[in-house]
């Protein structure tokens, strides 16, 4: 019987076919003869289409019907690379999914688009103690009620092992098993734009982990043998019969967007996607997520260890088209700033109120400047990059493990300080991510941890070590101490949010969500952020002040001051001259205020000039004179 005719939606993989079966598809150049076999039943031999490409039609095989295949003849069977669910995990048989089969209820939903956007990066299998999708859904009207606008979740590609951050998949089509089945993940997301909230999944398109990978018994052309990186052989994006490659990827970042409804894509250190050809995989990749939102809006942004502006410039400009980039340069000042250590990676930052004026107001501190740490020039030129493309914080997976202990940034510094840079971090004009449970300072670490069998992890453990030793107080005997094995399952179980945390520690819980809430309303902070005049300046060794300049609704200063209490004596600086004779500053926000912990806030400017109180955030609005009135602030109830 001739086999049915049917448009695919993927090049790869598995799709049901309604009342015939399953049809399968797969690129193995190196193959001459590829079966699939059905747990449970009889082998199919796959047609030979020509270029490395089999396919075939399995009648009566439906979703849930779990299968492998059979390479030549060989007795070994191996899993699908671009299976849609492995439920014993990548060593194990694929399964065949039904995207048709799950309702969705978000037709209304218009998605994220580059404005406006509060980010909140989780991990799935720490955010709750049951570490699943299904309970995650209980704590997405928490992240609403505070003022969040998109989850961002950490990569779930599925890979081996009973934990792990995720970066080390091998299934890149697969959501992994540990947090539930792929219904689950799209009840989530339905959930989460329920909510209001999107949903923008971390994806590594730069190497596969190192246990679980099957791809070489099919088409080891997937590898590169010209680039190298630090974590393993990268793709191949731009050598001979790369074409499969890329599509494998570019229908990958589609796939997450059209069968899950994901709203965006963070894309992994983005410097080891290497692509030498006319268009670069990573503008093809976005450009595939725009087209299968049909008309959704979409944010893709990217971690970029050498800053390179060019990958959010338009297309048609000569860029790659992402939406906004990841800002270490904000976070690494401001964390030397809080803590006083510039050891490691943080070498080239003093944690000076210049910086964090600068990183205000053009997004990147290194445009193209030497860069000890790196031994070369770091950056490329930012200037015309609108600040909303930058992606700013003070916590996220990376640098709260890389503490060692895995401590939260308020463990390392002051409660005033913390309250500051909170607000520095959340009214400023980069578009905020908060990680979890930074809202209400979560005592849980969050750590290093992988699951591998004994001699890899024994492996990462000695690879994380060595790493740590970066930081001068982390390199001796001491130090190397407090680095936990990443494999043992106390390590995991340690990171594990605790949610009665979140009610006993109300204070920063409010202090998150009325500057949220003030980020939104504020037509002042609002045109900062999207573009309108914004200013700052040095106002001593530990303060400084940014202006947001509006010509309806008033000017706002934000003055913080890190250090002591300061008194200006005298005052030469115009950013601080009120916009109209006869009026003044008055006090509008404070970190300050009781309810968050503080101690009060005195007025700033006075008859006696400018008294700054230390420790402090505050944000400030003219009064008197023929100004517009400020603005009434929100508070949390």
């Amino acid at each position: 019987m001739p086999e049915v005719e049917y448009a695919r939606r993927y090049p790869y993989g598995a799709e049901v076919v309604p009342g015939e079966g399953t049809q399968f598809r797969l690129w193995a150049p190196i193959c001459t003869r590829i079966e699939v076999v059905i747990e449970g039943g009889s082998a199919t031999e796959l047609r030979a289409e020509g270029n490395g490409w089999f396919s075939g039609l399995v009648r009566g095989a439906f979703a849930g019907d779990r299968y492998r295949y059979r390479i030549d003849g060989e007795p070994s069977l191996f899993p699908d690379p671009a299976s849609r669910f492995q439920p014993g995990g990548p060593h194990g048989p694929s399964e065949v999914v039904d995207p048709r089969a799950f309702v969705w209820h978000d037709p209304e939903w218009t998605g994220v688009p580059a404005e406006g956007q509060v980010l909140y990066e989780i991990h799935i299998g720490t955010f709750t103690p049951e570490g699943t999708w299904a309970a995650a859904i209980g704590r997405l009207p928490d992240l609403a009620d505070l003022g969040v606008t998109a989850v961002c979740v950490m990569p779930v590609a599925d890979f081996p092992g009973r934990f792990g951050w995720g970066y080390d998949g091998v299934c890149l089509y697969a959501p992994t098993r540990l947090y539930g089945p792929p219904d689950d993940m799209r009840r989530f997301v339905d959930a989460a734009h329920a909510q209001g909230l999107g949903v923008v999944l971390d994806v590594v398109y730069n190497h596969f982990g190192p246990d679980g990978n099957y791809i070489r018994e099919f088409a080891p052309q997937f590898l590169s043998k010209i680039h190298k990186t630090e974590w393993g052989e990268p793709f191949n994006f731009d050598g001979l019969d790369s074409g499969p490659v890329r599509e494998f990827f570019v229908a990958n970042a589609g796939y997450w967007v059209d069968e899950f409804h994901i709203d965006g894509l963070r894309l992994d250190a983005t410097q080891a996607i290497f692509d030498d050809s006319p268009e670069h995989v990573i503008a093809a990749l976005q450009k595939r997520v725009r087209q299968v939102a049909r008309g959704r809006a979409t944010f893709i942004m990217g971690e970029n260890e050498p800053q390179e502006a060019n990958l959010v410039k338009p297309v048609d400009e000569g860029g790659f088209g992402l939406d906004a980039l990841w800002n270490d340069d904000l976070h690494h000042s401001a964390r030397v700033a809080l803590t006083g250590k510039n050891e490691g990676y943080f070498t080239d930052y003093l944690g000076a109120p210049q910086e964090l004026v600068s990183a205000a107001k053009w997004g990147f501190l290194y445009q193209g400047q030497q860069y000890r740490w790196h031994r070369r020039r770091r950056g490329t030129p930012a200037f015309g990059v609108p600040r909303n493309r930058f992606v700013c914080f003070i916590e996220n997976h990376d640098q709260v493990a890389n503490s060692g202990r895995g401590l939260r940034i308020h463990q390392l510094t002051s409660p005033g300080r913390y309250r500051a840079v909170t607000a520095y971090l959340l009214l400023g004009p980069g578009t905020p991510m908060l990680f979890q449970g930074q809202e209400y300072a979560s005592t849980k670490p969050f750590l290093y941890f992988a699951d591998h069998y004994p001699e890899l992890a024994a492996l990462v453990h000695g690879g994380r070590r060595e790493a740590m030793r970066r930081f001068r107080s982390l390199a001796g005997p001491e130090g190397q101490k407090l680095i936990p094995d990443p494999a043992a399952p106390a390590t995991f179980e340690a990171c594990k949010l605790d949610p009665a945390e979140r009610s006993l520690r109300g204070e920063w819980v409010a202090l998150h969500k009325d500057l949220l809430a003030l980020r939104n309303a504020d037509p002042a902070l609002r045109a900062g952020h999207t573009g309108g005049h914004l200013d700052g300046a040095v106002l001593g060794t530990n303060a400084f002040v940014l202006r947001f300049f509006h010509p309806d609704a008033g000017d706002r200063l934000l003055i913080v001051n890190l250090g002591r209490d300061l008194v200006l004596e005298p005052a030469p600086e115009p950013l601080l001259a009120p916009p109209a004779r006869g009026s003044h500053w008055h006090p509008i926000w404070s970190s300050e205020d009781p309810k968050y912990g503080g101690h009060g806030t005195a007025p700033l400017d006075t008859d006696d000039n400018w008294q700054i109180p230390g420790e402090a955030a505050v944000l400030l609005a003219a009064r008197g004179g023929a100004e517009v009135p400020s603005y009434k602030v929100p508070v949390s109830g």
